[in-house]
């Protein structure tokens, strides 16, 4: 029987992302469950975390499950991902034998592990969720890596609420400052679920260098051709606002510059007019405001654009814990 995983949304239909997106509401309507009762989750963080972690591990607990949370490389042995590696560096144990014993013990493994930052033609492989994939023989969620599929059914169920049917509304996915590179995995996300969802997708961003990697842009299209909705680039500030029913806000890193900071730094300098504030809100269509979480106040967006009505980042982030029940139900529902 094949294993069915959630490394990305784009191996998820429409439907199957709609009646995820159902169950997490209903979830959210009666929060206490038993689909996972008795069964156990190991949650691996290679990367700091507050709300992955948190709603993992209470919606575990909700569900009736045990959640046992590891970082590698701190509180568990360094893991040695490379095929064929002397192994004779720092990584004590292969990724061969840890997914393998995990999942002796384990219904689910969920794995946090961000990119290096110093190539993007390796960071982009995605070879450590791969390789929990490969070698697993229980379902793998991805907690975040070059994508984020988790954040990104806490923004749709977030819209949804807010605006009901998501087709043809205008969504502005926009680059802002922050004074460090930042992985692209939200911002690779936003771009997936805004086109399956039928959205009219603007992708603003100061340069052609911060355009997104082309594999997530052509998944774009895709999805906006399959689903209705459209995706353009923008570098207008004004022309991308204008009419807008969501703005999301992110800041990436530019690949061309990656890991090459001292590079990129006066061209991320010199844009710090990208920071989401009054006026530009006012060029929308009585818009909503998102974001994924951490936000830097006063440099990704104003104190009134974060405390305004229209901001809704708290609903999203409180609808990871809800996607995330669903998510695991499913998985458990399908072995």
């Amino acid at each position: 029987m094949t294993i069915r995983h959630f490394l990305t949304t784009q191996d998820w239909s429409r439907a199957e992302i709609d009646a995820l997106l159902e169950q997490a509401a209903a979830f959210k309507r009666s929060p206490a469950g038993a689909q996972l009762a008795g069964k156990s989750v190991a949650l691996l963080f290679f990367n700091p975390s507050m709300r992955t972690r948190t709603s993992f591990e209470l919606g575990t607990f909700q569900l009736g499950g045990h959640a046992v949370v590891l970082a590698p490389g701190k509180d568990a042995w360094p893991i040695e991902f490379e095929a064929g590696t002397v192994m004779d560096g720092d990584t004590e144990e292969h990724i061969a034998e840890v997914a393998r014993v995990l999942s002796r013990y384990a219904d689910l493994i969920c794995v946090r592990a961000f990119p290096k930052f110093q190539d993007w033609s390796v960071d982009r492989e995605d070879k450590v969720i791969k390789a929990f994939a490969k070698y697993a023989t229980v379902p793998v969620i991805n907690m975040e890596t070059i994508t984020h599929p988790c954040q990104e059914l806490a923004h749709a169920l977030a819209m949804r609420e807010h605006l009901g049917d998501l087709a043809r509304k205008k969504y502005v996915l926009t680059w802002t400052y922050h004074p460090k590179p930042l992985n692209t995995a939200v911002a690779n996300s936003a771009l997936l679920i805004a086109t399956k969802m039928g959205m009219d997708v603007t992708l603003l961003c100061p340069t052609p260098e911060y355009v997104l990697d082309e594999r997530y842009m052509e998944f774009g299209r895709l999805n906006a051709e399959q689903n209705g909705g459209s995706l353009k680039v923008s570098h207008d500030i004004e022309e991308a606002y204008s009419g807008a029913d969501v703005v999301y806000a992110k800041s990436w890193g530019a690949l061309p510059y990656f890991g090459k900071w001292e590079q990129e730094k006066p061209i991320r300098d010199a844009h710090k007019h990208f920071i989401v504030d009054e006026a530009k809100m006012a060029l929308t269509n009585n818009g909503f405001f998102s974001h994924c979480l951490p936000l830097r106040r006063n440099v990704k967006a104003t104190d009134a654009v974060m405390d305004a009505p229209y901001c809704i980042a708290i609903d999203e982030a409180e609808n990871r814990l809800h996607v995330q029940k669903a998510v695991m139900a499913s998985l458990i529902g399908q072995r």
